[in-house]
């Protein structure tokens, strides 16, 4: 995998992943990461978390072992995108910075591709 290729998990995401994944008491799996349609810009992203991925899902690996899954379909939307965690107060929660977004809505959890 390239960088334009890989979802990439940031420091701080990877950190969020795992305290998360704890207070439900997983020990395996990550955070499920999808695109479904919706939203103010046409396409919305899902999370969810998982002990296990499921077949055909590509599978990325951040810092501190932590993992993210996405199906085929959400990752032609995602491929190239950094996976964050915004901690300002309104926004909080995770964040895609994703170059193949052509229009984004201010909330940040929807967009044009």
């Amino acid at each position: 995998f390239s960088s334009l290729t890989m979802i990439q998990i940031s420091d701080m995401a990877a950190r969020k992943i795992r305290s998360l994944m704890a207070k439900q008491g997983l020990t395996e799996g990550g955070l499920r990461v999808g695109v479904k349609g919706g939203g103010c810009s046409g396409l919305s992203y899902t999370f969810s978390w998982e002990r296990e991925s499921r077949m055909g899902d590509e599978v990325f690996e951040g810092p501190e072992g932590s993992k993210i899954f996405v199906d085929k379909k959400s990752y032609l939307f995602l491929k190239g995108t950094m996976l964050d965690y915004d901690t300002e107060l309104m926004t909080k929660g995770f964040v895609f910075n994703n170059p193949n977004a052509k229009q984004t809505c201010g909330c940040g959890s929807s967009f044009g591709a």
